[in-house]
């Protein structure tokens, strides 16, 4: 078997990801520190042209959803909870490629996009540009996807 770059990047997600839609699947991908984003400040993203995410403090924080979101400033605090769904993480911070396949993967908060108003996170900067080379379709069958497993959630 010729192993191309089309199969080991296959390879690659599916040794990150479960198959979809297992029941015990969480609402929100949390690199087991509870927090969203790994503590990115989820709305400071939107103003950020490239780089990593920003952290977020304790000192500012709040839950949205059951699971606990950290801001850098208490403008941006305030800026979440008057549309908190507007800035959560689509897919609930996991790998908007995975989940346009099929799959969950773990959300990079270093490996995102803010597209069309919604920030998106990948498994790598890697995935993330393999997903920003069919965008739209792939957000398309990543909506189908989670709404099949989260009937009713954005």
């Amino acid at each position: 078997m010729t192993l191309t770059r089309r199969s080991f990047t296959a390879l690659a997600l599916a040794s990150f990801a479960m198959p979809a839609f297992a029941a015990t699947e969480p609402r929100w991908y949390s690199d087991g520190g509870d927090l969203a984003a790994g503590g990115r400040d989820v709305v400071a993203y939107f103003g950020l042209k490239s780089g990593d995410g920003v952290k977020g403090s304790a000192a500012h924080s709040t839950t949205h959803k059951g699971i606990t979101f950290h801001f850098a400033n208490a403008e941006n605090l305030a800026t979440f909870q008057a549309d908190p769904d507007k800035y959560a993480p689509r897919f609930g911070g996991y790998c908007a490629f995975a989940m346009s396949s099929g799959y969950f993967a773990p959300g990079d908060p270093d490996a995102w996009t803010v597209h069309d108003g919604s920030l998106y996170l990948n498994v790598s900067k890697t995935i993330r540009a393999r997903w920003a080379l069919r965008r739209s379709s792939h957000i398309a069958s990543g909506d189908k996807n989670w709404m099949t497993h989260f009937p009713g959630e954005r």
